[in-house]
């Protein structure tokens, strides 16, 4: 008489089927606790059941066979974790590419829905506090955080005289590698770290606001530039933002606002 579940049982227990109980068991994830040797009844016990979900939960995001082992037969709860967060990072990863392209499809295919108003506007030269450097696209947001890290570290304490920006040269885009200004206006900047003095030349912008999170801001780009092409402009100089209202000001995307500032030439007449 063996003791214990049935894989009926657990399976009612897990909401598993005995299917999948079954697949566990023959790919070596999950031994049931005794099986009789003249049925091949399988047994499982109550202590079973959170070792059966969390392999269910794993297999559900993809994680290899050989992985969901390796996380089991570690018995270093800390380590354990690592590894199992090693894949949910990864998984982030993929679901945020997977959203920004929904949104951006959602906008393309519905282009009538989303008027972009478009203002010439000059700026006046100024000197800002800015940290900049060369680097490669994919590495962007980590440096664009920490750098905005040290720009508040270097302005404690002075009064800010408008909303953080930031330039991004054209080979960033066309070569995915190129230089990065990120910078705030403040009355006489400091040299501090990375952080130093940093002149902008006067210059004349077509600009844009992009509404909410970056997902989707290509496709605001991507109108910019209809709009600068339509109006006989052309692209002069790498690309100015200004972050209106941003993660830093708000938690809520659906409320950050993005200035995109292309530098611009009138074409002349042919």
């Amino acid at each position: 008489m063996f003791g214990g579940l049935t894989i009926g049982e657990f399976a009612q227990l897990t909401h598993l089927s005995v299917r999948t109980l079954r697949r566990y068991h023959e790919s070596g994830l999950l031994e049931p606790a005794t099986v009789d040797p003249s049925s091949g009844y399988r047994y499982y016990t109550a202590d079973q059941i959170p070792t059966a979900q969390v392999i269910h939960q794993l297999r559900e995001l993809d994680v290899p066979l050989a992985d969901v082992a390796k996380i089991l037969a570690t018995e270093d709860a800390e380590e354990r974790a690592g590894l199992a967060g090693e894949h949910l990072r990864r998984l982030e990863a993929e679901l945020a590419r997977t959203r920004a392209a929904v949104l951006s499809l959602r906008r393309l295919l519905r282009p009538h829905d989303d008027n972009l108003p478009v203002e010439l506007r000059s700026i006046a030269a100024r000197t800002v506090a800015g940290v900049e450097d060369v680097v490669a696209q994919d590495d962007v947001l980590s440096w664009y955080d920490e750098a905005m890290a040290e720009l508040d570290a270097a302005l404690a304490g002075r009064s800010l005289l408008g909303p953080p920006g930031g330039r991004y040269a054209n080979d960033l885009f066309t070569d995915g590698r190129g230089t990065v200004l990120v910078y705030r206006l403040v009355a006489d900047p400091p040299t501090v770290g990375r952080v130093h003095p940093v002149h902008l030349p006067p210059t004349e912008l077509a600009i844009a606001v992009h509404h909410g999170p970056h997902d989707d801001i290509g496709v605001t780009y991507g109108r910019l530039g209809a709009w600068v092409v339509d109006h006989a402009l052309a692209v002069d100089g790498p690309v100015h933002e200004t972050y209106l209202v941003g993660p830093r000001d708000n938690p809520d995307p659906a409320a950050w606002r993005t200035e995109i500032g292309w530098p611009v030439f009138r074409l002349a007449a042919s």
